[in-house]
């Protein structure tokens, strides 16, 4: 849908930024002198009203005129600068919750064409432990909100629910390439979210660049048969391709992401996310006369950076 939208967008700006073009420099002319000599005709000046009986600019060059300058100010904005995104599920608990309004900072992984996604200008790659969005591969019209983990050249292994990272290195060079390490977790809190009847244990996660939160269901066993597999690795290994990354939600037991499906390609990155400019609270009670999309409440202490 956010595809489909963006291409309506431009189409719009440009269909209305051409027809006011061809109304300002065929149409109007010729008005301007059909007013001219009306008002030699009639041998004093012509009122705006009468002039508007005269020569009226048509409706849809007058409408093209009057949402051109407002609709390419935020195609531009959306397409090159910002564009607002809503959480629509719980993958990326507890860093992001369903209800949450997020700000995507388009220029931070290049700067696209919002139609084909051909770099334009290069302006940056995603880092270890990025809140990216970016298109899901399996279905290019969907946006996915996830972190990255794994950069081009990476060996990630999640294994027993513990995640271990190889950093790509050249191997001609006279250091010695890193080890495979796993990321340090430290429990944090348990309780404070739930999968079902389940509470999950919230752990902070020391990835290569940053610190993070993440949830495990120590009841819920890990999917392998389920992983992605690439050839020439093993069950839960993965080596991430030059071009591609390797994501994941934060919500570990609770996320379809590169684990299932692969890696997601450089071009499909739509940009990083950076803050949280709302967020809503739903009710969780199947009983409650409130429908379920209704917002309860505003979590304002959740505004603020994405970390």
């Amino acid at each position: 849908m956010a595809g489909y939208f963006a291409i309506f967008l431009v189409a719009l700006t440009i269909g209305s930024g051409l027809i006011w073009l061809f109304d300002a420099v065929v149409l109007a002319p010729k008005r301007k002198v059909k007013l001219v000599q009306a008002e030699v005709a009639a041998g004093a000046k012509l009122t705006d009203e009468v002039k508007q009986q005269i020569a009226p600019q048509s409706y849809i060059a007058e409408t093209a005129q009057s949402i051109f300058p407002l609709i390419a100010i935020i195609t531009i904005f959306r397409s090159f600068l910002y564009e607002p995104f809503q959480i629509p599920s719980g993958s990326m608990m507890p860093t992001l919750l369903v209800g949450d309004f997020i700000l995507v900072e388009k220029y931070s992984y290049d700067v696209k064409d919002p139609v084909w996604r051909k770099t334009l200008l290069e302006t940056g790659k995603p880092d270890h432990g990025d809140v990216a969005v970016f298109k899901y591969p399996e279905q290019p019209t969907v946006d996915f909100i996830k972190r990255v983990i794994g950069l081009p050249g990476d060996r990630i292994v999640y294994k027993n629910k513990q995640l271990y990272i190889q950093k790509a290195c050249d191997k001609s060079a006279a250091q010695p390439c890193p080890t495979l390490e796993p990321m340090r977790q430290e429990l944090k809190s348990e309780g404070e979210f739930f999968l079902g009847p389940y509470p999950l244990k919230r752990f902070t996660e020391q990835g290569p660049a940053v610190t993070y939160d993440i949830l495990q269901n120590a009841m819920l066993p890990e999917p392998i048969h389920n992983y992605y597999r690439q050839p020439g690795t093993a069950t839960s290994e993965f080596i991430v391709p030059e071009g591609h990354y390797f994501v994941m939600g934060d919500n570990r037991d609770n996320s379809r992401d590169s684990r299932f499906w692969g890696f997601v390609p450089e071009q499909y990155l739509v940009g990083k996310a950076v803050l949280k400019w709302m967020s809503f609270e739903f009710t969780e009670d199947p009983n409650s006369w409130v429908p379920g999309w209704v917002p309860i409440g505003v979590r304002f202490e959740r505004l603020g950076a994405i970390e």
